[in-house]
């Protein structure tokens, strides 16, 4: 006689059921963009409280990642180029043609940087000509949150993230405007609408950052290109004509460290 545990003859043994839900939302993710809790269960035919569990799970080991939108995303397990490789010696070798070209056409300072910890880390920076103009920052660092790189890098993570990323509090910054994580919160709200970072003043008294970020194929932000303008010079109504110039040099960037690898976007 055969035991309980004994699969009958012919027949395939049952999946495990939460592995098998698993790895049907993989492969759905494997052939869509992104996908969202809703569109999860309803794949699925289950509850939405149980396709969150699964996708957190998947998320927690790396397998998918949530983007500002609250959709999920391949994850860098499964990615064929994740970001951890993006170091800064090939960042600054990509980004410094990109970079010439960007401050040709703004006619300002223009920098590429990383997140380091809650800090941005400045990698390498193109500066003009003109006596009125701002000093290019090569290794310094700074809260994210003041940077207009920084803020569209935090903007594209998503709040818990961010939440993380601070959980020991907000860093002092003699020019900062942002002092809690409620203020925090919505500012990048705002950035995320937008689409790029705005800063007024917030690294430094006398200067204004307008910056985008550098995305992977997975989706998450690998580092952020700024022009930084004399405040005194800054007009707010060429912030379409920066965002159009940054985004091009990104895009120029993301080209060169990614190929052909398709850069996920919301």
């Amino acid at each position: 006689m055969a035991s309980r545990d004994e699969v009958p003859s012919g027949e395939p043994p049952a999946p495990v059921e939460s592995v098998d839900r698993a790895l049907r939302l993989l492969i759905y993710l494997r052939d869509h963009d992104s996908i969202s809790v809703k569109e999860a269960a309803e794949h699925l035919g289950i509850a939405a409280s149980t396709a969150h569990r699964l996708l957190s799970t998947l998320t927690r080991r790396d397998f998918t990642v949530q983007d500002f939108s609250r959709r999920y995303r391949m994850g860098a397990v499964l990615s064929s180029t994740a970001p951890d490789w993006v170091t800064e010696p090939a960042l600054r070798d990509v980004a410094l043609q990109p970079l010439t070209e960007l401050q040709a056409r703004v006619k300002d300072t223009v920098q590429v940087m990383m997140l380091h910890g809650g800090n941005i880390r400045f990698i390498e920076g193109v500066e003009p000509d003109a006596i009125l103009r701002v000093i290019r920052r090569v290794d310094d660092e700074m809260p994210a949150f003041v940077s207009a790189g920084g803020k569209a890098i935090l903007g594209q993570l998503s709040n818990q993230e961010v939440e993380e990323i601070y959980r020991r509090g907000l860093a002092e910054w003699p020019t900062r405007r942002v002092h809690t994580m409620k203020m925090l919160k919505r500012m990048l709200t705002q950035v995320r609408r937008v689409g790029y970072g705005l800063s007024m003043e917030e690294t430094e008294q006398g200067v204004v950052g307008v910056g985008v970020a550098v995305i992977g194929p997975d989706a998450r932000p690998v580092a952020a290109l700024t022009v930084a303008i004399p405040s005194v010079r800054f007009q707010r109504e060429r912030i379409p004509e920066y965002v159009a110039a940054l985004r091009d040099a990104a895009q120029q960037v993301q080209d060169e460290l990614f190929g052909d690898f398709t850069v996920a976007r919301s």
